[in-house]
């Protein structure tokens, strides 16, 4: 989906990862956010008649699609349904809230530990996480975008991160040895993605 469509439909990410983000006029891009399995990423379509960013994907991905009728009789039959999409919207909110305080005020590594917090407790949440280990196919190049720094700046922040005992990656497996320290230095507290998880693991 591209800035400026008009879409009949809403996506479900059925498998893999997902980025919403904005190009601006001298082709940057900048992700405002990553989307996993579980997530309806253009919800908003439902009810705004234009788009005002892109999604892409980052890995091959197995995705739903279902019309925005089928959508409007789901919320009008069933309350609940629309009322999970509402809070579905709200905790979006939260998570972009959480992603401007990134890109202005916390530093490169702060940034990095945040995000890479967040994204395993919402895979944890369902169902893609070992202890502190899971699959995460995100590119430094991708990293460096949601985090509105250069993949050079990237590179050493995710070299001073292994250096400092945060991360340990072998491929696309990600462990976390320290989850307490991490969440620690990257300011990250769980419940801006207002889960029902179990607190001990978050």
């Amino acid at each position: 989906m591209r800035e400026g469509d008009r879409p009949s439909r809403s996506c479900l990410i059925l498998s893999d990862f997902t980025a919403s983000y904005k190009i601006t006029a001298g082709g940057k891009r900048q992700i405002v956010s990553f989307g996993i399995a579980g997530d309806i990423p253009d919800l908003q379509s439902l009810h705004l008649k234009v788009v005002d960013i892109s999604i892409g994907t980052l890995t091959p991905c197995r995705i739903g699609f279902i019309t925005h009728d089928d959508l409007r009789d789901l919320c009008t039959r069933y309350p609940r349904i629309a009322a999970a999409f509402w809070r579905e919207t709200l905790i979006e909110g939260a998570i972009f809230r959480e992603w401007v305080t990134n890109v202005g005020r916390r530093n490169a590594c702060n940034r990095m530990a945040h995000v890479r917090c967040e994204l395993l407790v919402r895979l944890r949440a369902v169902g893609l996480v070992e202890g502190h280990v899971c699959t995460l196919p995100i590119t430094q190049v991708e990293f460096a975008d949601a985090m509105g720094i250069t993949p050079v700046h990237a590179n050493r922040v995710f070299k001073q991160m292994r250096t400092d005992g945060l991360i340990e990656l072998s491929g696309d497996r990600l462990n976390i040895p320290d989850w307490e320290k991490l969440k620690q230095v990257g300011e990250f507290d769980p419940t801006c993605l207002h889960l029902e998880i179990d607190q001990a693991a978050a």
